[in-house]
C-alpha cells in the first residue's frame, strides 16, 4: 500500500474471534489503535509525549468498512497514515491487508484537548511538524 506512511504487523488472536474463528468487528478498531500508537511512537516520540504536555487526543469518530473476514491466526498488516493536522484535529486512515488482499479500511478522527478541562487545544507544533515530515517522506519515496 504505497500511499501509506507506516505499517504494523498483527496476528489474529483466538480472543479476537467468534465461535467460527472469524475476527469480531470490534477487533478491527483495536488494530487501528495499535497502529496509531505505534505510528506516534515511530514519528512523534509516542503518545506519552502528548500526555506529558497535559494534552489528550480523544477519538471523535471511528469508521471501518469490512470487506473480507479475517480469521484466527491470520497474519495481517495494518497500514496507517495521518492526515490533516489542523486546529485541534487530525485524522488517521487505515488499510488492513492479508498478503495483497484488502480486508478492511477506515479512519479515526481525533481532537487534542487539555487533559484537565477537556477543552479543545491546538495540535502541538512539534506533533504537526512530525506528522507533516513523516507524510512528506512517504510521499517523496513513492514518487
Amino acid at each position: 500500500m504505497e500511499s501509506f506512511t507506516f505499517a504494523v504487523p498483527i496476528r489474529v488472536r483466538f480472543a479476537d474471534t467468534d465461535a467460527q474463528g472469524v475476527a469480531h468487528n470490534s477487533a478491527y478498531v483495536v488494530w487501528f489503535e495499535v497502529a496509531r500508537v505505534e505510528y506516534l511512537r515511530e514519528f512523534a516520540g509516542g503518545y506519552q509525549a502528548l500526555r506529558d504536555e497535559g494534552i489528550e487526543a480523544l477519538v471523535l469518530e471511528s469508521f471501518c468498512r469490512y470487506r473480507i473476514p479475517a480469521r484466527f491466526d491470520d497474519e495481517l498488516v495494518v497500514h496507517t497514515r495521518c492526515v490533516g493536522p489542523r486546529g485541534a484535529r487530525f485524522r488517521y486512515e487505515y488499510a488492513i491487508v492479508r498478503r495483497e488482499e484488502l480486508l478492511a479500511d477506515g479512519f479515526t478522527e481525533h481532537a487534542c484537548v487539555d487533559a484537565v478541562t477537556f477543552r479543545p487545544t491546538r495540535v502541538p507544533h512539534w506533533l504537526a511538524d512530525a506528522i507533516r515530515a513523516a507524510e512528506a517522506s512517504a510521499a517523496s519515496s513513492s514518487a
